[in-house]
């Protein structure tokens, strides 16, 4: 398959996978929803931003692995042309809040980690703050 276009879902099908996640995490109480990444594979956490215009506060939830105390996630948007708003939220105001599986809150300090190539997404790195 060299040479070949990846086989995307259809935008439809992403956003309707976003409403029904954030629907299941609100309906459990938070209970469903998260996980911890395993060995080779990726976690799902809550991230609480400052919208960038209305200073709201703004959550979504992510894909991330584990870097020893930092927190890695793609900046993309369901494979969507646009950056996300979370990740532009963040570049506006760095302070957020990740809820992890379990309950577990962190402040967390948002930073753009080093770009593999100029093709690849870029790659949010959230530093846990002291």
């Amino acid at each position: 398959m060299a040479g070949s276009k990846a086989r995307l879902p259809p935008r439809w099908f992403v956003v309707s996978a976003w409403h029904v996640h954030r629907w299941m995490f609100r309906v459990t109480g938070g209970r469903k929803g998260l996980w911890p990444p395993r060995p080779g594979k990726w976690g799902a956490l809550r991230l609480t931003t400052t919208g960038r215009r209305s200073a709201e506060p703004r959550s979504v939830i992510l894909g991330y692995y584990e870097d020893g105390p930092n927190l890695i996630s793609m900046a993309m948007n369901g494979w969507g042309s646009a950056e996300p708003s979370w990740w532009l939220n963040l570049q506006a105001h760095p302070q957020a809040v990740v809820e992890l599986a379990g309950g577990i809150r962190r402040d967390v300090l948002g930073r753009a980690a080093a770009a593999m190539s100029a093709v690849t997404p870029t790659m949010a790195s959230m530093s846990i703050a002291p």
